[in-house]
C-alpha cells in the first residue's frame, strides 16, 4: 500500500496537475479551477459556451494527468439509454446474458451537447449522477467512487434540442459559462497548435499522470476538514434562503424569482467554497471564495418569474443582485 502524503505534498501536486493543464488548455484558467473544484468536491459540471473554446480539450487532458479513464459521447436526437447505461448480451455460447457495461461506468465522462438528447436519455445520465448507480433488468449497477460527469451545451443552434428541465439542473454541482479567450492568449493558442500538430506527426509520448485516485480521495478529506466560521456558514445559507425569499433585502427583487435553489444549493456552495480556499492553499474558507464560486453554483438554481424573463433577467442575473443585497459576515 502507498504511504499517504502530506498535506503539503497533497496540495503540491495539484497546483502541477493545474499549472500542467493551464499550458495545454490556454486562456480558460477559470474553466480549469472549476473542474478541479468539481473533483474536490465531488460533484458534476454543466458547461456552456460556443462550440471550439477548449470544452472538449478540458477534461480530456486532465484524464491523462490522473488516474482515471475517461470515455466522450456525443448526444444526438437518436440516443438512447442503453447507450450510456450498457445493456444485457445475450451469449450463446453460455446459454446466458451478460451485462455490458456503456460509457457511464468509466470515471470521467464528457456528456457532449447534452440538450441534443431527448428527455428519456438525459433522465438516465441525470439519474446516475444523483444515484451513482444504474439499473438494467432486474439488476442494479454501482458506478465508480471516482465519477465526475462534464456536460456541455451551446448557446447557438437551438432547433432541435431539448432544454434540461428546470428541476434536474439541480443535480449538477455548477453550471459554468466560458468565454472566448484575450488577443494574448488566442497567440498562445495558435503556438500550442502547431506544437501538438508536430507531436502527432513525431508521435510522442502522452504526459505521465501524476495523481493517483487514493490522493484525490485524501484530497477530499482535507477539504472537508477546512475551517469555516460560523458566520461565514450563516452568510452561506443566508444567500440560500434569500434566493427563496428576497423580500426583506428587496421586494422588487423577490418578484422577479419564480423558485429559489434547493438545500442542495446549500451544500454545493459549501463544498466548492471549501475547495477553491483548499486550492489557493489555505486552510480557511473567506468570504471572497463563496462570493467567487456562488454565480456558478446557483445561476442554473434560480428561476425568473415569467415578468423577469420578458424583461431579459436570467440566472446569472439573479445570483448577482442577490449576492449584492445579502450583507457580508
Amino acid at each position: 500500500m502507498d504511504t499517504p502524503l502530506a498535506p503539503s505534498d497533497l496540495h503540491a501536486r495539484f497546483t502541477a496537475l493545474r499549472e500542467a493543464l493551464a499550458a495545454a488548455v490556454v486562456g480558460q484558467g477559470a474553466l480549469i479551477e472549476r473542474l478541479l473544484i468539481a473533483l474536490l468536491a465531488d460533484g458534476h459540471l454543466l458547461v456552456e459556451g460556443a462550440p471550439g473554446l477548449a470544452k472538449t480539450t478540458a477534461i480530456k487532458e486532465l484524464a491523462t494527468r490522473i488516474e482515471a479513464d475517461f470515455s466522450r459521447v456525443q448526444f444526438t436526437p437518436d440516443l438512447l439509454p442503453a447507450d450510456l447505461t450498457g445493456t444485457d448480451i445475450w451469449r450463446a455460447d453460455a446459454a446466458r446474458f451478460e451485462f455490458q457495461p456503456g460509457p457511464l461506468f468509466h470515471n470521467l465522462l464528457l456528456a457532449d451537447e447534452v440538450n441534443r438528447a431527448p428527455p428519456k436519455v438525459q433522465s438516465a445520465l441525470l439519474e446516475a449522477m444523483g444515484e451513482r448507480q444504474i439499473t438494467v433488468g432486474r439488476s442494479t449497477y454501482p458506478l465508480p467512487r471516482l465519477f465526475l460527469v462534464m456536460a456541455t451545451q451551446n448557446p447557438i443552434e437551438q432547433e432541435g434540442t431539448y432544454a434540461l428541465p428546470e428541476a434536474q439542473l439541480d443535480r449538477f454541482l455548477m453550471h459554468v459559462r466560458v468565454g472566448y479567450p484575450d488577443a494574448g492568449a488566442e497567440s498562445e493558442i495558435l503556438r500550442l497548435a502547431r506544437e501538438r500538430a508536430r507531436s502527432e506527426m513525431t508521435k510522442a509520448s502522452p504526459p505521465l499522470r501524476t495523481l493517483g485516485q487514493q490522493d484525490l480521495f485524501a484530497a477530499r478529506a482535507q477539504v472537508l476538514d477546512l475551517h469555516l466560521a460560523p458566520a461565514l456558514e450563516r452568510y452561506l445559507v443566508e444567500i440560500v434562503l434569500a434566493s427563496r425569499d428576497a423580500s426583506r433585502y428587496d421586494p422588487a427583487l423577490a418578484a422577479k424569482i419564480a423558485w429559489g435553489a434547493s438545500p442542495r444549493g446549500s451544500i454545493a456552495l459549501e463544498r466548492c467554497a471549501r475547495a477553491r480556499a483548499w486550492l489557493a492553499g489555505r486552510d480557511y474558507v473567506t468570504p471572497e471564495d463563496v462570493q467567487a464560486i456562488a454565480p456558478d453554483v446557483l445561476r442554473h438554481r434560480l428561476l425568473p418569474s415569467y415578468a423577469a424573463t420578458a424583461e431579459g433577467w436570467d440566472g446569472d442575473r439573479l445570483a448577482r443582485e442577490l449576492l449584492a443585497r445579502v450583507p457580508l459576515p
